[in-house]
């Protein structure tokens, strides 16, 4: 996504997905649509999109397989559980129009995708890895007068994580019982993306909270360290680690939650566009009065004498009409019901345009100084950080000893009742 700022950022995404949303991911990472509303998408270079890992199956069947084959396990989730993951790894647009551009970009992520095997726990657990080439970058590509393309990697994937399996307590043998009956490999975003890593005061000692307990930085700031850490290793310059809780991260955040409101925009669009034309065709079925009464010849006593293939086209017709008088309704009620998720959805996006303008208008200065002193900034950024990191973990061990207290003088309520 390109920034205003001037400087070249990696930016790591990581999206929760259940099993009701897998299906639009597919649709847009593969390119399985026939058309885009959506212009910044260029069907003619979607050949030019590079796989590292090409899915077998739709992601969903992919899935039930390796649940099948005992390589994943559901064991106790929820129906609308998070199933799949999808991290989105970027550097803004001019980074690789400076470098080069295409080739620059197959070089780039090929080693990014390296990274994402890394940060999932294997390739095994990888359902689609691709580098989209084909979607434009319109404000840049009018900038320039030239087409510019923004050059970004979807890597879908099943979140998973060890967990042992005990002997329970019912065990006939004792000496089993407490000890490993099996490990599986569960499936979990929440658990695999669950704070571990220390969060350090400036002599790299782990900070603790008032209430006595270790603090931890969040995934998310992780996720970004392996990725830049990852691409500086493998040899790439000329980029920083996205700045994490700064105005330029929130900004960039809220622009790819339009662009992502803007692409479900689209597709309720071409749903309508669908439901049209299955409606045009049956609503075709219905044959003018011109064309029905062309039909036969009157005779002297009044009675219509028709011929032997207008009575079987007049026959087709009456079932079709009958057929097609349900039909009609329902499309006209499908085309009427995404009519007013377009005009839901469409009215989202101008309410998140107009929050992104007044953000962006509110945090000029700030942006300004990011381009003439990004260090000191960043710096100055970092450190709010930590203190709102404090302050959240603070926040939540109140709140938890508040419902403490609150439990306890329940208990003894309900004790003195007795």
């Amino acid at each position: 996504m390109a920034r205003g700022d001037g400087i070249h950022r990696t930016n790591a995404r990581n999206m929760r997905l259940t099993a009701a949303r897998i299906g639009n991911a597919q649709q847009h990472n593969e390119r399985e649509k026939e058309s885009y509303v959506n212009q910044d998408i260029v069907p003619e270079r979607t050949r030019l999109n590079i796989h590292f890992k090409k899915p077998t199956a739709g992601y969903a069947e992919m899935f039930e397989q390796m649940k099948e084959d005992g390589i994943i396990s559901t064991r106790g989730l929820k129906e609308d559980a998070f199933l799949y993951g999808e991290l989105v790894f970027d550097v803004n647009t001019a980074y690789f129009h400076n470098h080069g551009g295409y080739d620059f970009a197959k070089q780039f992520y090929t080693d990014a995708y390296k990274s994402a095997i890394e940060i999932v726990g294997g390739e095994q657990y990888i359902l689609s890895a691709v580098m989209h080439a084909d979607e434009r970058n319109r404000a840049m590509s009018d900038a320039l007068g030239q087409d510019v393309y923004h050059y970004h990697l979807h890597v879908v994937y099943i979140p998973v994580v060890e967990k042992q399996i005990l002997w329970s307590k019912r065990c006939k043998d004792e000496a089993l019982r407490g000890t490993v009956k099996e490990v599986i490999n569960q499936v979990s975003h929440s658990k695999k993306w669950k704070n571990t890593v220390p969060l350090l005061d400036e002599n790299g000692q782990q900070l603790i909270s008032k209430y006595g307990k270790p603090m931890f930085r969040k995934s998310y700031s992780v996720l970004q360290d392996k990725l830049f850490e990852h691409m500086t290793e493998a040899g790439f310059t000329g980029f920083e680690r996205g700045v994490l809780g700064s105005t330029a991260e929130n900004l960039s955040s809220l622009d790819y939650q339009i662009q992502k409101d803007k692409e479900r925009l689209a597709d309720i669009q071409e749903r309508i566009e669908a439901e049209q034309v299955r409606y045009e065709p049956a609503h075709e079925v219905h044959k003018t009065m011109a064309e029905i009464e062309g039909m036969g010849q009157k005779t002297i006593t009044g009675k219509i004498v028709v011929s032997k293939d207008d009575y079987q086209q007049l026959t087709a017709l009456a079932k079709e009409g009958i057929t097609s008088r349900s039909e009609i309704q329902d499309l006209k009620s499908s085309v009427s019901y995404y009519r007013r998720q377009y005009f839901n959805a469409s009215s989202a996006v101008e309410r998140l345009q107009e929050r992104y303008d007044r953000l962006k208008e509110k945090c000029q200065p700030f942006l300004q100084a990011l381009e003439h002193f990004p260090k000191l900034v960043e710096a100055f950024v970092e450190k709010v950080k930590e203190l709102f990191s404090i302050k959240e973990a603070q926040e939540r061990e109140d709140r938890a000893a508040a419902r403490k207290e609150q439990s306890k003088h329940r208990r003894g309520r309900n004790d003195w009742e007795r």
